[in-house]
């Protein structure tokens, strides 16, 4: 059968815009099909349902109108008797849709002007959908484009087959860009949105810096080393953690390169970013005293259940450790993801013997004892009167100068100023209005009661209540400025999971939740924890070079344990 020119400009049309918006055949010349359907129900009905076809080889167009199968007829446009179906098709039943050829359609020029309309919008939507299809898989991946125009500080980048946005807080500082300049950033996220699928891309994320590394390192982009963790301050400075999988290679040279070069086209390419490369290390002392270089660190104290650590500096490191307006100390927290204090040595030396000196005067009021003996249980690592009171006998009498008579007449002092507190606790938390059905929960002591009375927490329902950070206090960081807000318990050196598990036993009391429900929450929460355990913290046999080995002291709890 001859193919008329309007056939074949038909197909034409259909392949020159499949090609050109990067879109499938097959979804153009649905679209056309649409369009002519739209049309031609204008023409015949609207309650008709016509359907349109167009053969994919020759270009014809079929029209046709579909009629339901029924046994009365209401609506001749939309229905058609079965005795009547039963002639054009002897296998016809009841619901079946019966095919009606119709004669061709002459378009008029506001059925064309409707049937074009409806083309563009679904080639547009295939697009859309084509866009965000191919960039979706591409999160995490760094791409290349042509600047095609800045509005307010934003830089829209044409990536050939999409647009994409730079934001202006995503871009390095002090870095202009020009119509027509090449970039190169990091695709981090792509929503669907009204207007069509947004791609966004940065040249800050601390991950786009690593992935510029994996195209600079061969041995990083072969999984040989691997890179840990970043921390940026963009344009200024960033730290890198890097690991070896082989112990014969160095990850810290190798990221550098022969004579720097590697690294520095990386620097390079973020605008002179000065970048220190940091060997990880799992012990978390070692890779915080890494992270501080170049200071050179003489002891560090850490606490693992609050995360934080104490890092203590000779006088002259001081400004080093810090760095200009606290980068080197912010950027090492953000690398190893621990609260870093730093103190000289003089300061700790001031702060150990003014502890030592609270200690030994607490030991002589409660015990009534004399300075001597006073500093001697402070001196031993006694923290308090419940150590005191309820340790070994023995322990007491090794000291210098005890006997076993001294040690017992110590501690039954020690329980006797315990019970006097406790009576006093006991006798305020009453005037407060405390219930009993607080002690109840396990880890609340009497003490405890009295400060959550205070905070007009009074009964199992009211601490059932309470969120974490209402127990422990919380931080609101505003204007580069900390902020600290105490909590009820802060007094009491209690952990965020201490305080939970207390809320958790409080809501199960209430009967707002059941034990069951909290068995549940525990074994999801260990699986996270086992899956990030397995994730982030693996043995690491390799011994990181240091310029002084720190002294490691655990926390007093952790001994004492």
């Amino acid at each position: 059968m001859a193919i008329s020119a309007n056939r074949l400009e038909l197909l034409q049309i259909a392949d020159a815009v499949a090609r050109e918006k990067v879109i499938d055949r097959e979804i153009v010349i649905e679209a056309m099909e649409d369009a002519i359907q739209k049309a031609a129900r204008s023409r015949y009905g609207s309650e008709t349902n016509v359907k349109a076809e167009i053969n994919p080889k020759s270009g014809e167009i079929r029209l046709s109108r579909l009629l339901q199968v029924v046994e009365e007829v209401e609506n001749t446009s939309t229905e058609i008797g079965l005795d009547q179906a039963l002639e054009r098709n002897p296998e016809a039943q009841l619901g079946d849709y019966i095919s009606e050829p119709l004669p061709p359609l002459d378009f008029g020029r506001i059925a064309a002007q409707s049937a074009k309309q409806v083309i563009v919008q679904k080639v547009r939507e295939a697009e859309r959908d084509r866009q965000y299809d191919e960039y979706k898989d591409r999160i995490g991946e760094i791409c290349s484009g042509v600047i095609k125009r800045v509005e307010y500080g934003n830089v829209i980048v044409d990536m050939g087959r999409a647009e994409a946005i730079v934001r202006r807080d995503e871009l390095i500082p002090r870095e202009t860009f020009r119509t027509g300049d090449r970039i190169r950033a990091y695709i981090y996220d792509v929503r669907r949105e009204q207007r069509g699928p947004q791609i966004f891309l940065s040249r800050t994320h601390p991950q786009f810096m690593a992935k510029l590394f994996a195209q600079e390192v061969p041995e990083i982009y072969d999984g040989i080393i691997e890179i840990r963790s970043v921390a940026r301050d963009p344009g200024s400075r960033a730290k890198i953690a890097v690991i070896s999988n082989d112990a014969s290679i160095d990850p810290v040279g190798a990221c550098v390169g022969m004579r720097g070069s590697r690294v520095q086209a990386v620097v390079g390419e973020l605008q002179g970013e000065k970048i220190d490369i940091i060997p990880w290390s799992a012990d978390p002392a070692t890779f915080i005293v890494n992270a501080l270089q170049p200071a050179e660190v003489a002891k560090v104290v850490l606490d693992e259940d609050a995360q934080r650590i104490e890092v203590v500096v000779p006088d002259e490191q001081l400004s080093l450790a810090i760095g200009r307006r606290g980068q080197n100390v912010r950027l090492a927290s953000q690398l190893t993801g621990w609260d870093i204090d730093i103190m000289t040595e003089a300061d700790e030396s001031e702060r150990r013997q003014k502890e030592f000196a609270e200690r030994s005067q607490l030991f002589m009021e409660a015990l009534n004892v004399d300075e001597m003996v006073g500093q001697l249980l402070a001196s031993e690592g006694f923290a308090s009167v419940e150590e005191v009171a309820y340790v070994d006998p023995e322990e007491v009498a090794s000291i210098e100068g005890f006997d076993l008579e001294t040690a017992e007449e110590i501690q039954a002092r020690g329980r006797e100023h315990l019970e006097e507190q406790e009576a006093r606790y006991d006798a305020e938390r009453k005037e407060l209005g405390v219930l009993d059905e607080l002690r109840t929960i396990d880890g609340i002591t009497t003490a405890m009661m009295v400060a959550l009375g205070k905070n007009e927490i009074r009964s199992i329902e009211d601490l059932a209540g309470c969120a974490t950070d209402d127990l422990i206090g919380w931080s609101e960081r505003k204007d580069g400025e900390v902020t600290r807000h105490v909590g009820a318990l802060s007094e009491f050196d209690i952990s965020r999971q201490e305080a939970e598990t207390m809320i958790m036993a409080a809501r199960v009391a209430a009967g707002w939740i059941t034990a069951e429900d909290l068995v549940v929450e525990e074994v999801e929460d260990d699986e996270a924890y086992e899956a990030d355990d397995a994730d982030g913290y693996e043995d690491d046999e390799e011994t990181s070079a240091v310029a002084i080995e720190p002294v490691i002291l655990r926390s007093v709890d952790e001994e004492s344990a």
